[in-house]
């Protein structure tokens, strides 16, 4: 142990050090960083900078992480520099990181292993103590973020006296909270006291849990991250010249002055903390830990914020939920890679031209992204030419929006224009290589548009289906060629939500299963392979637990009682959701499956009136918080005998059903595995990644083994360790 200036006991660097060494020892399979060290001639005569490169080897496909021997790297790095530094040989220290990625933060897959609170206590006292000789060295540091920063990428940036960052930045973020964690290497100390409480809460607490939002650069640098912008083209040159008109004397940084009130400061994280509140019930505790290390950091030192932030890494890289984020993200990043089940790629045919049946919002929506992505020609087609205009119009107009935004360039914008045409007319599907029918959802109508497309087209051609509920072998049954007929299930919006889901039916042949998932891919999508069964995975999930809180409501339990009781679960209550999905969709949803499965789905008759109704949802929303439309109240129907339940009974009783359907699926073979259902959950339905999507969470509340006598994963796949 070491007294600090201020009083605090800290422990030896020398210590932790030769903790982590051992630790890195016992690791084998680190994607280890290097810290490459150059020395760069300032401009103007400024002196010696020691710039270093972090770089783990790879493309930008495989992010530089910090893992214990990339972290020993950095040590050995700052001790080649720090003795230069106090000796006046250099007059500044640099550090960026390599093309496109500045880096992202700890090695998640070797956090997630460790197995004991010492190590996790080891890996955050080792993080503070080498990333914080960025700014205690002899001689000022720059950290100059040249692409994407995340976690303790953005550490590394905030220990350093300046910072620069490239307008080209797709991504910043202290994502910690997100997966179950806080930002441990001084992030909920140092950012507050660089760009005041109510900023640095934004980027600690509502981006993360608002499913992960990102800052750009510029907007990373407008809340003050950084000191100077420049441009992609040049960034590192002008970020010299800046650095050396620091160096020199010639620019002095002007931040503005941090508000240190009492009062103030309590009210941002009171503000956080409902925040929190609305979107974790209160169950996931790692925005609580970081919203009390904010609080400290007003006063206390920064040894104490450090102290802090050890602590409560440690004892959060050992909770169930931080498990759970790890799990979801190899999800997000491995599965959803590989899809299992899909066919070899080999047999994927070329899509060279798409067509569209149907131009209203939803087939408007895939003609831009099939323009955007596949960059081929995409054919619409409706009943008459009004529709038609109006779906290009759309289009053409989302283009245009593009434009204004200077995410396309002129003629970027006017290529994808050229591309999305419409007609009247489905002769121009003749030498189409992929037709999705995106019309209404009834069968009869689907099987008529098939049938029509099928006169027209050859008969390779694919034939997919954006259906969210039918069928896809009945949809094919009266086709010639029914082995090319797939299901093609988007989320709305298409351009926001990542999940396809992609459905084999009996017939479906592997070359258009193959063509499907190519498709998917090249449209950025996260496939899953699913059975032909009625609302595939998300929809029926969805609506088993849409079906059981209206259940509930239906027998006596208020509405706001019953969307009270999933907060942390879903990314919004379930009637909230009901109007985004729409009250007509949500009731076909729940007939459909009603019909299929009768003894469990519910179908609610005070949902139906609300459809006869014309309502647009349950609630009205008269300032920040909504309340029961007085409209849908009148229309329900109070029970003779109400049964009113709380909300950990209305939870108890939803989560049971949803544990019961996950693993009826599972035995029907709906998808290979739980993790696609977990996958499909976290990237359809926005399910939490500190939950594990679903099948985590129903295993660590017990509910699973209550519900059908055994777990979905083994102990310390996405949990602690039996």
């Amino acid at each position: 142990m070491t007294t600090t200036d201020t009083g605090t006991t800290r422990v030896d660097p020398a210590q932790t050090a030769a903790e982590a060494e051992a630790l890195a020892a016992a690791t084998s399979d680190e994607r280890v960083t290097s810290f490459h060290v150059r020395d760069v001639a300032l401009p103007g005569g400024a002196g010696t900078m020691a710039l270093i490169t972090m770089d783990n080897g790879f493309d930008h496909t495989k992010p530089t992480t910090l893992g214990a021997q990339g972290l020993l790297n950095l040590k050995a790095a700052l001790d080649a520099v720090s003795p230069r530094a106090a000796s006046g040989e250099i007059v500044a220290v640099g550090i960026t990181g390599k093309p496109f990625i500045f880096a992202v933060g700890a090695d998640l897959k070797d956090v997630g292993n460790l197995s004991t609170r010492e190590q996790a206590l080891t890996i955050a006292r080792f993080g503070h103590d080498q990333l914080r000789r960025l700014g205690e060295l002899a001689v000022p540091s720059f950290g100059f973020v040249n692409g994407a920063a995340m976690g303790g990428g953005v550490e590394v940036a905030l220990h350093c006296t300046y910072r620069t960052i490239s307008s080209g930045v797709p991504a910043v973020a202290l994502p910690e909270t997100f997966l179950g964690l806080v930002p441990g290497w001084g992030g909920n100390y140092l950012l507050p006291n660089l760009i005041g409480v109510a900023n640095a809460l934004k980027v600690i607490i509502e981006n993360p849990l608002s499913q992960n939002r990102m800052l750009k650069g510029p907007q990373a640098f407008q809340l003050g991250l950084a000191d100077a912008m420049f441009e992609p083209a040049d960034f590192l040159e002008q970020s010299l010249q800046w650095a050396a008109a620091v160096v020199r004397g010639e620019i002095v940084v002007q931040r503005p002055e941090v508000d240190r009130d009492e009062a103030t400061w309590a009210a941002a994280v009171k503000t956080a903390q409902g925040f929190a509140h609305m979107k974790t019930g209160g169950a996931a505790p790692a925005p609580y830990r970081a919203l009390d290390i904010v609080t400290a950091a007003r006063t206390c030192s920064r040894d104490e914020g450090f102290a802090l932030e050890d602590a409560a890494l440690a004892d959060l890289i050992m909770s169930e939920e931080f498990r759970s984020g790890v799990y979801s993200f190899n999800l997000v990043q491995g599965r959803a890679k590989r899809p299992a089940g899909a066919p070899d790629k080999s047999l994927a045919r070329k899509v060279t031209k798409v067509g569209i049946v149907g131009a209203g919002l939803m087939a408007s929506q895939l003609a831009l992204l099939f323009a955007q992505r596949l960059e081929v020609p995409v054919v619409l087609t409706d009943l008459d030419q009004g529709r038609v205009d109006k779906g290009v119009g759309y289009v053409h107009g989302e283009v245009d929006k593009l434009l204004g935004k200077g995410r396309v360039n002129p003629d970027k914008a006017n290529r994808l224009k050229s591309l999305v045409t419409g007609s009247t007319s489905k002769d121009g599907f003749a030498d189409a290589d992929f037709v999705i029918e995106a019309v209404f959802e009834q069968m009869s109508v689907k099987q008529q548009v098939f049938a029509e497309v099928e006169a027209i087209v050859s008969p390779e051609c694919v034939l997919a289906t954006n259906t969210s509920s039918l069928s896809i072998t009945e949809m094919a049954s009266q086709l010639q060629h029914p082995e090319r007929v797939v299901g093609f299930h988007f989320f709305n919006p298409v351009a926001v939500m990542p999940l396809l889901e992609i459905v084999k039916g009996e017939q479906t042949d592997d070359a258009t299963l193959a063509t499907a998932f190519a498709t998917g891919k090249t449209l950025r999508k996260t496939t899953i392979l699913v059975k032909d069964s009625p609302s595939f995975i998300v929809n029926r999930l969805l609506g088993r637990f849409m079906g059981e809180v209206s259940r509930v409501v239906d027998e006596g339990t208020p509405v706001e009682v019953a969307d009270g009781a999933f907060a942390g679960l879903a990314p919004m209550p379930p009637f909230v959701l009901l109007a985004l999905v729409g009250p007509a969709i949500a009731l076909h949803n729940s007939e459909t499956l009603a019909r299929a499965f009768p003894d469990r789905f519910y179908v609610s008759q005070n949902l139906r009136r609300v459809v006869e109704a014309g309502k647009p949802g349950f609630y009205v929303w008269d300032g920040p918080k909504p309340s029961l439309d007085p409209e849908v109240a009148a229309l329900f129907e109070t029970p003779a005998e109400p049964v009113v339940l709380d909300r950990e009974q209305v939870r108890e009783k939803v989560l049971s059903a949803l544990a019961d359907e996950a693993r009826r699926m599972l035995d029907e073979g709906v998808v290979a595995a739980p993790e696609d259902l977990d996958l499909a959950m976290i990237t359809g339905a926005g399910f939490s990644f500190w939950n594990g999507g679903l099948t985590p969470l129903l295993d660590r509340t017990g509910v699973a083994e209550r519900t059908s006598g055994k777990r979905f994963l083994t102990p310390g796949v996405a949990s602690l360790p039996a």
